[in-house]
């Protein structure tokens, strides 16, 4: 072989060994991170949904959000307050170690220790104790009939007892979960680096075990914008993204080069109008004072909803992606209402009703909500602020990041607000019982009700729909409850949305998750 020939030989198995190796290496550009790398510090999608990379929960949900067995391979009521949960055997850690009955205790019980302002409390609230009967079996024991349990726990993450004894207050957590140190989980991947607002770097644990995913690397590229993280897909700098834009969409579908995946979410946009007495950010049209919350009437509240041409929001704001929501939960969902009625537009109807209750004129808000965490969400902020103003609300919008809009909202300075709530477990105590119960530290119920709404009988039914076993009389007692939380329109639902995660139409095939998670292990190669 000649010199020339040599060259070339060596020059295109150089060339062999980088395609194999860039085979190997997936890069996702996401629009929202995680906020820390304690997975119990939030309850946000984003956060959940980076972390699950290197931990497992303990009950998994499939793309449809079915429960299925995860650490725990089973689950059952043994008495009125106490669960049996058996373990996965054989399960590792990154750092070798056994996963036992230990690491799920310690668990459970450092949450409350290092949740951040969005609280992941709710997903051991009906924890009272911890029992390990062996490595491998735990008896929960609850405070009174806990029906739902196990749906509370598709989000309880596993961490190690060992790695993480040292970092489990709110003053050591982040010191090292950030760093790396704490971060030993039992999932598919191990943390290798993380910048916040920045990249994700992990690499493939062999012994996970589900089995060793198709990705050697995989880094996760926060890019907040749309058009940006558009760009670098087109550019090759990332290789799968997530909630591409609507009007992103239609364009892509003529690329040769680019597949989309489309996928329902379980994720609802609802409009929250603050019932408290005196509320900070609605005022008359000339900057004053009211005498009162207009927010309490029901008739400027079923104006508001009136207001709101959903079909409009889906068609045009949307671009079609999504369709029009009249409760808090996606159609079919355990505890939805067919009850409800489908929403109405009727803007003069709703000029009418302000002027019945006092406001002929209308009165002046501040509406806030995020731009970076769910698809359309600004736009859709945008469109409510021009319904509103045509009936004589006028609308100052406030579209914002997560990183501030949710701390804020914690805080209850928001007089109207939206954002997405996603029924994670599938079905209405997580969601009814988080935001439509009375904030109650005692039934632990309501911790994301940041608009003080309450029904005594709407907590009547989901204390005792969340004790009860019997799945039909569960449903039902959910389903009561969301038809009279929807009539009370404290919370306005606006659209059930869709997603769409778009790729290099050689590299990547995706199966789109309703929980809008972008989990490598489960993008697959394409060839």
């Amino acid at each position: 072989m000649n010199r020339h020939a040599k060259a070339f030989a060596f020059a295109a198995a150089l060339s062999a060994v980088a395609t194999a190796a860039s085979a190997q290496e997936l890069t996702v550009g996401v629009r929202g991170g995680p906020e820390s790398m304690d997975p119990h510090y939030s309850a946000l999608g984003p956060q959940a949904d980076a972390v699950k990379h290197i931990f497992d929960p303990l009950v998994w949900t499939g793309d449809d959000l079915q429960l299925e067995p995860g650490l725990a391979v089973s689950w059952k009521p043994v008495d009125d307050d106490t669960w049996e949960f058996k373990l996965r055997e054989g399960v590792k850690f990154h750092d070798g170690s056994d996963f036992t009955a230990e690491d799920v205790k310690f668990s459970i019980e450092r949450i409350p220790q290092v949740t951040g302002p969005t609280t992941t409390e709710i997903y051991v609230r009906r924890v009272a104790d911890v029992e390990i009967v062996d490595d491998y079996t735990l008896n929960i024991h609850t405070n009174g009939p806990a029906a739902t349990l196990p749906y509370d726990f598709v989000r309880l993450f596993i961490v190690s007892a060992d790695a993480a004894k040292d970092y489990s207050t709110a003053e050591t957590s982040a010191e090292g979960f950030n760093s790396g140190k704490a971060a030993i989980g039992t999932g598919p991947f191990k943390f290798v680096s993380w910048e916040p607002k920045g990249d994700l770097v992990l690499e493939r644990f062999d012994d996970y075990w589900r089995g060793p995913a198709p990705w050697e690397r995989v880094t996760r590229k926060e890019i907040s914008d749309d058009a940006s993280r558009l760009a670098a897909l087109k550019a090759g700098d990332v290789d799968v993204i997530n909630y591409v834009s609507s009007a992103d969409y239609l364009a892509l579908d003529s690329d040769p080069d680019i597949a989309t995946f489309i996928g329902d979410s379980v994720y609802v946009m609802n409009l929250q109008l603050d019932q408290r007495e005196d509320t900070p950010k609605v005022r008359a049209k000339d900057g004053s004072k009211l005498a009162e919350n207009p927010l309490r009437d029901s008739r400027v509240r079923e104006a508001i909803d009136l207001a709101i041409d959903r079909e409009t929001m889906v068609e045009i704001v949307l671009e079609g992606l999504g369709t029009p929501a009249n409760q808090m939960m996606p159609e079919g969902f355990f505890g939805s209402s067919e009850n409800i009625p489908a929403p109405v537009y009727d803007p003069e109807k709703a000029k009418a009703l302000l002027a019945e209750a006092g406001y002929p004129d209308g009165f002046e808000i501040d509406l806030y909500c995020t731009n970076d965490r769910l698809p359309g969400d600004g736009a859709i902020c945008e469109a409510l602020g021009q319904m509103f103003s045509q009936v004589g609300i006028a609308t100052n919008v406030n579209a914002i990041s997560k990183t501030v809009y949710f701390p804020t909202q914690a805080r209850k300075e928001y007089s109207v607000f939206m954002n997405g709530w996603g029924t994670l477990t599938g079905e209405a105590s997580y969601t009814l019982g988080s935001l439509a119960h009375s904030p109650d530290d005692e039934v632990k119920m309501g911790a994301f009700n940041r608009i003080e709404y309450h029904n005594e009988e709407v907590d009547r039914l989901l204390e005792e729909g969340a004790q009860e076993l019997d799945a039909d009389k569960r449903r039902a007692l959910f389903e009561q409850a969301m038809e009279k939380t929807m009539a009370d329109r404290a919370y306005i639902s606006i659209v059930v949305l869709q997603s769409v995660w778009a790729g290099n139409k050689d590299k990547v095939v995706v199966t789109p998750r309703a929980d809008e998670e972008t989990l490598a292990y489960f993008i697959k190669p394409a060839k």
